[in-house]
């Protein structure tokens, strides 16, 4: 009497060396049995076999570049500093030239005062100024715009300077002149025919004068 497990088996069924079940129908019929290892992909639950990897594919989602939001944040980033460095720099310089701007405007305004300057020279020269409210008025106006840096230039006696004098004329030196140096060497300013003035280091007009070379 035969065990149960032979009653059971089909004939075509055999057991190998370790125990395992063979179908020896598939083999003598040329057909490979399926072999679970390695590179051969595992079914699903159904029996359908997964669907393989092609070699050097990566998994999707990997090396991907950045969400579209990251890269328009980064632009909108970058054109915000380069606002900020131009806003900067606009600033330095209006800083820099407010006060450049501001001494303009006041050198501007000294040079429309010169003709009433000069017309106070004259006055002065003709004695004019020498008593009297009028000469309280021109003492005040000329204080005041000596606060703006109004400087008067060109004296007799002291040595002529292209940058701040224009000579006009050449005259003969006169030794006996108490107003002249006796030691000058180099041509010197010998008549103020019209004052010059100056506004810090800006020469707003040069002194027109009469020189002469000491003998």
């Amino acid at each position: 009497m035969s065990d149960s497990t032979s009653n059971h088996e089909p004939e075509d069924v055999v057991h190998d060396a370790d125990g395992d079940a063979v179908n020896v129908e598939a083999v003598n019929d040329g057909v490979p049995a399926p072999v679970q290892g390695a590179g051969t992909p595992a079914a699903d639950a159904d029996g359908t076999p997964a669907a393989e990897t092609a070699p050097g594919a990566e998994a999707p989602g990997a090396g991907s570049d950045a969400h579209p939001d990251t890269a328009l944040a980064a632009e909108r980033l970058g054109d915000l500093q380069r606002l900020q460095a131009e806003y900067v720099n606009y600033k330095r310089r209006v800083d820099r030239d407010r006060a450049d701007i501001q001494i303009r405007a006041a050198h501007d305004v000294l040079e429309t005062l010169l003709p009433v300057l000069d017309e106070i020279h004259l006055a002065r020269q003709h004695g004019d100024l020498d008593e009297g409210p009028f000469r309280a008025i021109a003492d005040k106006l000329e204080q005041a715009l000596g606060r703006y840096g109004l400087v008067q230039v060109g004296a007799k006696g002291e040595p002529f300077d292209p940058a701040v004098h224009e000579a006009l004329m050449h005259a003969a030196w006169d030794p006996s002149d108490s107003e002249l140096p006796s030691d000058a060497t180099t041509t010197t300013v010998v008549t103020v025919l019209q004052p010059g003035y100056k506004a810090g280091e800006r020469v707003l007009r040069a002194a027109r004068v009469a020189v002469a070379d000491p003998e």
